[in-house]
């Protein structure tokens, strides 16, 4: 499990002061880019990351509150409840329950960076979710083995080449937010060292003999970083560094 740190303790606001604050900052101009980025704005307000973060900066973490932003519905109480959530609280079944109400990419990101990571329960998910039908549950699954890739610091390889197969085995979904989720995760573990990096450029070209134009995607825009000058000469340079 990864550590996070905690804030200092500050009153805690209500739900309902919290989210009259967010209304107040509500933007419609954002709430329209939020739309061209692929968001789901059906229930959002219109604020920004920006604006979200220094919200959840101006917060002491407590979990009954994020559980009543999260049950809000709203996008961006959403966002909020991901940041002031307190990941050793979040129980399995807890996990479970938030997964199910996933409905966009940018708040599966937020939640599986900002909370499931740090919970005891990342690796499972990701291997589990890989299998889920849901569009946005899926999403997460690669989302989180993407940020454990970047985050999990003492994680031992074998871990991450476990995960190959299942980025192969699932590099024939062709939904948009599934594919690029796939790929991110197939990048990231590709490089966290040499040994990986080949392992991923591997699985990169085993994917790519697929009969799918979804995985060709995956495959030829992974092949092209993780094949990249820039990168081998930096994960040569780390080696030495070691």
């Amino acid at each position: 499990m990864i550590a996070t740190r905690r804030k200092p303790a500050r009153p805690v606001p209500s739900a309902r002061e919290v989210l009259a604050r967010m209304r107040a900052l509500a933007n419609p101009r954002v709430r329209e880019s939020q739309a061209r980025f692929g968001v789901d704005t059906r229930r959002s307000l219109g604020l920004g990351a920006p604006a979200i973060q220094k919200l959840a900066r101006d917060i002491p973490r407590d979990h009954a509150l994020a559980r009543q932003l999260w049950r809000s519905g709203i996008h961006e109480a959403r966002h909020l409840a991901a940041l002031v959530a307190e990941p050793e609280k979040m129980t399995e079944a807890e996990v479970e329950r938030w997964a199910r109400d996933f409905n966009s990419w940018d708040v599966v990101d937020g939640t599986t960076r900002y909370l499931i990571l740090y919970t005891p329960f990342a690796w499972k998910k990701a291997a589990q979710w890989s299998r889920r039908r849901e569009e946005f549950v899926k999403r997460a699954a690669f989302a989180l083995m993407a940020y454990l890739a970047i985050h999990d610091k003492a994680a031992p390889d074998a871990q991450f080449e476990k995960l190959l197969p299942i980025i192969r085995r699932e590099s024939g979904d062709d939904r948009n937010f599934v594919k690029k989720a796939v790929n991110w995760a197939l990048r990231q573990i590709g490089k966290r060292n040499l040994h990986l990096n080949h392992a991923a450029i591997r699985t990169s070209e085993q994917i790519r003999r697929m009969n799918s134009a979804a995985a060709r995607w995956i495959a030829a825009d992974a092949l092209r970083e993780l094949q990249s000058t820039a990168l081998q000469r930096r994960l040569r340079a780390r080696r030495h560094n070691t």
